[in-house]
């Protein structure tokens, strides 16, 4: 057995998908029916065609329900679940965020202020959202509200290709969402598969390794997109009840058996902050997390096999 890989852009982000298997040609054709797979699922959740359900929902904001695909419906519903899981750090009706407000790039030079951020995210609230299971229809009340996935899309297409794979037989592979990856079965060598941890301030060095075979891990870092305002760093991941970016805390990684709920927790936990992060976490079985504060302090939940580090090699 040999591992076959393919990297290729889809949702916005580089997808690698990787298989296990006798030869290549057998590789190729798994590797094809997870790209199509992916490609569905994006031509579905999309906001940047106005063909998508996710634009009908947003165009139809304030004015009347739309009937969506059964899986749409019940993505949304498991996305408001987290949002009350998470009590509201998670919401994916955070697409009314106006991008002037934000712009990480050498420009900013100075935060928003509090009263325009506010004012901003005033139609960010899941509540708002409303299910009706008989005609599977999403109706966002108020006019001006918008849903997008970005916060669990690229991990619920990374499980559904996970899936389809195993269900046509392949025994061991990886699908890595630009970092965000689910990964079964076992190395052509029989070992597991294994990640390492990155140190945020050098991305590229590893201090640590974790085991993933039948795992799915994803991160939220500040070292990817952020702004020095004052001295401070501030990343591009905002509170959704302030509009204002977070800060104090340089990566959230997550660890779950199911890469759609590990993508959509490592933000919020990155917004609860570290102690109601870990609690939370603490809570739901079969989920765990690592935390990098700005200090290079290291926070694990319970029952993660990593070698203890107090502080990251500097």
């Amino acid at each position: 057995m040999q591992e076959f890989s393919q990297s290729l852009k889809l949702m916005g982000n580089t997808f690698t998908i990787t298989v296990v298997s006798p030869g290549i040609q057998d590789a190729e054709v798994h590797i094809q029916a997870a790209i199509e797979e992916i490609r569905r699922i994006e031509k579905l959740l999309t906001t940047f065609s106005n063909n998508s359900q996710t634009a009908l929902i947003n165009e139809n904001a304030g004015i009347a329900p739309v009937p969506v695909a059964a899986e749409v419906f019940d993505l949304i519903k498991r996305s408001i679940g987290i949002s009350q899981i998470t009590q509201g750090a998670f919401d994916i009706s955070y697409g009314s965020i106006d991008k002037t407000l934000w712009n990480f790039d050498k420009t900013m030079t100075a935060l928003p202020p509090k009263e325009q951020a506010l004012k901003m995210v005033h139609l960010i609230d899941y509540r708002n959202i409303i299910l009706d299971e008989q005609y599977n229809s999403v109706f966002l009340k108020n006019k001006g509200m918008r849903i997008g996935f970005g916060g669990i899309g690229k991990g619920y297409a990374a499980e559904m290709a996970r899936r389809l794979l195993m269900q046509n037989g392949v025994q061991s592979g990886i699908i890595n969402a630009s970092g965000d990856l689910t990964a079964w079965g076992a190395q052509p060598s029989g070992n597991p598969w294994r990640i390492g941890i990155s140190n945020p301030d050098h991305p590229e060095d590893i201090f640590s390794y974790l085991d993933v075979s039948g795992k799915a891990v994803a991160t939220s870092g500040n070292y990817e997109k952020y702004v020095m305002i004052g001295g401070k760093k501030y990343s591009h991941t905002i509170d959704p009840k302030t509009g204002l970016p977070i800060s104090g805390i340089k990566s959230v990684t997550v660890i779950s058996s199911n890469a759609e709920f590990a993508d959509a927790m490592a933000t919020p936990i990155a917004v609860m902050g570290i102690k109601a992060g870990l609690y939370l976490i603490d809570q739901i079985p079969d989920l765990h997390c690592i935390i990098i504060d700005d200090n290079n302090k290291l926070y694990t939940s319970k029952n993660i096999n990593l070698i203890p580090h107090e502080t990251l090699p500097s």
